[in-house]
């Protein structure tokens, strides 16, 4: 009897023990990180600096043909894609950015805010400068990060197996090397061509489409047989059309 009531007693100290650490956890922000910390819950109209980094982050989750603004007010289409994203990974899709949230957001970056999967040097085979192009260095740098987080979303839409980036920014000089179009989005920073590898080059022209990039195009379009080309720029225009796109 002592032993069984021994048990018991220890059973539920254990029990209150857990129900305490996950009430302290969810209480207020998730953990401190490398890269970015959140101190506060966002939710629809909040505005500001860290709305725009909770924006960059779930840019890739904007639905079939969205676009996410990235532009610091936490209006329906960042609740919307907060909720894709939320669903993307497990978690409850409330459309509130939360500990949870945020936890899930620090274990997908790195130190530097890449995405875990992709990284600088991935988007930038020309020079470590990011100087040359059509924007600033700093600008060329900022757009690049924003593709690579929509990459991660689209990396792990199709089952978290890689995705080879080919090539990314280029200065005016890289670009001309290789024979890139005058007005070529590598020279903002923004496009990325995307190799065949797991997936083939129609299926990542066609899961672009769910992923935030007004520029795609892939087989069909005239140089682009070998890779798929996923960008920013201002207006839609999609063109693969031996993929159906």
């Amino acid at each position: 009897m002592f032993r069984r009531t021994s048990r018991f007693l220890l059973s539920f100290v254990m029990l209150m023990a857990a129900a305490l650490a996950g009430v302290v956890a969810t209480a207020g922000t998730a953990q401190a990180d490398g890269c970015y910390t959140w101190s506060r819950t966002l939710s629809q109209g909040a505005n500001g600096a860290d709305v725009t980094q909770l924006q960059i982050r779930v840019a890739g989750h904007p639905g079939s043909g969205g676009v996410l603004a990235i532009d610091g007010d936490y209006g329906p289409a960042t609740t919307a894609a907060v909720k894709r994203f939320q669903s993307a990974y497990g978690l409850g899709s409330d459309g509130v950015a939360g500990p949870a949230t945020f936890s899930k957001l620090y274990a997908l970056q790195d130190d530097d805010c890449t995405p875990v999967h992709f990284g600088y040097g991935e988007l930038n085979d020309c020079n470590s400068t990011w100087a040359g192009g059509a924007v600033s260095a700093a600008t060329a740098k900022s757009n690049a990060l924003r593709t690579m987080w929509k990459l991660e979303a689209l990396r792990h839409a199709l089952g978290d197996q890689p995705v080879t980036v080919t090539s990314g920014f280029r200065s005016q000089a890289c670009n001309d090397a290789v024979g890139g179009a005058a007005g070529s989005r590598h020279l903002y920073g923004d496009a990325a061509d995307l190799g065949a590898g797991p997936h083939s080059l129609c299926k990542l022209a066609q899961q672009a489409r769910s992923h935030g990039f007004n520029g795609i195009l892939g087989p069909g379009y005239p140089g682009h047989s070998d890779h798929t080309h996923v960008d920013h720029r201002a207006s839609r225009f999609w063109s693969a059309s031996s993929c159906g796109i």
